[in-house]
């Protein structure tokens, strides 16, 4: 009978419309289950777990395998349905070639072909996730499930990735304070005020690369008039540095009070130096000792860039003593250098950072074009001489960024 099989087929739809209505019920209370749980900040774990038995139980989901990146390799998190020796094989050269939803009939794969189509999950075009699901049956409602997974699979590897950028981000807050408590440290390392009277004068610029640097100066004013002086650079950029910086600055201070020559204070650096690098960091080191009464500088020059002396209209690069200290736990040979400076003298030390300043064009700043400019500002006080070589440097660089520390010690004579 026509009407009784129009009756029929209108309640095949009905039955079919609830339970599309329910499906879509069960959809809306999982996302929402999912939401909540996101804003109760539920691990990763449990979102995975919640990810699985939503599949698993509400929507029928039979194989099922869920990966994330960690660390540069792809991981799976959940699975369902799939053999443990399938999931150990690696699959990380395989998911690059998926960039949108697929299906995966034609893989050779072991573990992806157990599947039938793969979901990725894009973030600014790069993949955070990717879904595996298969096992589907031909009575199954395909393009609606697959429609839900690829929702929950959205708002699961967002949320886990946002849970990565906010871990990532406290982490970084974390160490960006620590790189400013060592900035405050190391700047109480260095002399907040050079000793000066009628016959020297000193000034410095402190530039380190990062918050944090490797390069160090120092003076000591002895109460016979004497000063000892030093600059100082420890191979390396960053807290590495400026903790092996800061190990050397209590060291050199007391042994400049504590040793009768410079000699003895640079072996016992060298000792020092090597016991904690074990010859895999080392130190420049230029050590001076000025007599204001003899008018004489000794001074040792271990492996540091030469400082320039301009006396009577010569330039005298400072290059005596011995090589870099820490490299080898006994210094191969040493030599201690001196010069009478009977006239008005200018002494400029410096790290290589000065001279390595680069502009547009590539070209460094270098050695004669500082010797160029200390000749012709030679006789400006040491302070403006400093003030004056900093914008001289910053006009050269043009754009360029400054390419490691900048440390200056000018000692002006009269």
């Amino acid at each position: 009978m026509p009407e009784l099989q129009e009756i029929k087929r209108t309640l095949t739809r009905i039955d079919k419309l609830e339970r599309e209505v329910n499906l879509k019920q069960l959809q809306i209370n999982s996302l929402l289950a999912i939401t909540q749980a996101i804003n109760e900040n539920v691990s990763a774990e449990g979102l995975f777990n919640m990810y699985n038995s939503f599949l698993r139980w509400e929507i029928g989901i039979r194989k099922m395998a869920l990966f994330f990146l960690e660390s540069g390799h792809w991981e799976c998190k959940t699975a369902l349905g799939v053999e443990e020796q399938l999931l150990a094989h690696d699959i990380n050269a395989e998911l690059p070639r998926f960039r949108s939803t697929r299906g995966l009939e034609s893989s050779e794969h072991p573990l992806i072909r157990e599947f039938d189509l793969v979901i990725p999950v894009m973030h600014k075009d790069e993949p955070i996730a990717y879904a595996f699901i298969g096992g589907f049956l031909d009575e199954d409602d395909v393009y609606n499930k697959v429609q839900f997974v690829t929702t929950i699979t959205n708002v699961i590897a967002v949320a886990i990735e946002n849970k990565r950028l906010f871990k990532t981000q406290l982490r970084q807050e974390v160490l960006n304070r620590e790189v400013e408590l060592a900035a405050e440290i190391q700047r109480t390392l260095v002399p907040a005020r050079l000793p000066s009277s009628e016959k020297y004068q000193l000034s410095s610029i402190y530039k380190p690369h990062f918050a944090v640097g490797g390069d160090y100066y120092d003076v000591v004013e002895f109460s016979d008039g004497t000063i000892a002086f030093c600059i100082a650079d420890i191979t390396g950029k960053g807290v590495a540095a400026a903790l092996l910086m800061a190990n050397f600055q209590a060291n050199l201070r007391a042994l400049v009070t504590r040793c009768q020559t410079l000699e003895e204070i640079v072996q016992e650096m060298n000792t020092a130096v090597h016991r904690v690098t074990q010859g895999d960091r080392f130190i420049t080191l230029f050590l001076a000792r000025y007599d204001v009464r003899t008018r004489t500088l000794h001074y040792i020059n271990a492996g540091h860039t030469p400082p320039l002396l301009l006396c009577k209209g010569e330039i005298i690069r400072l290059k005596n003593g011995c090589t870099v200290l820490g490299w080898m736990p006994e210094l191969p040979f040493l030599e201690i250098g001196g010069v009478c400076l009977t006239d008005e003298a200018l002494l400029f030390t410096y790290t290589d950072g000065l001279t390595d300043v680069c502009n547009d064009a590539g070209e460094e700043f270098g050695e004669e074009n500082l010797i160029a400019f200390l000749q012709e500002n030679h006789r400006l006080s040491a302070k403006d001489l400093n003030t004056k070589l900093l914008g001289y440097v910053e006009a050269f660089r043009e754009k360029q960024p400054f390419p490691d520390d900048i440390t200056v010690l000018t000692c002006k004579v009269f």
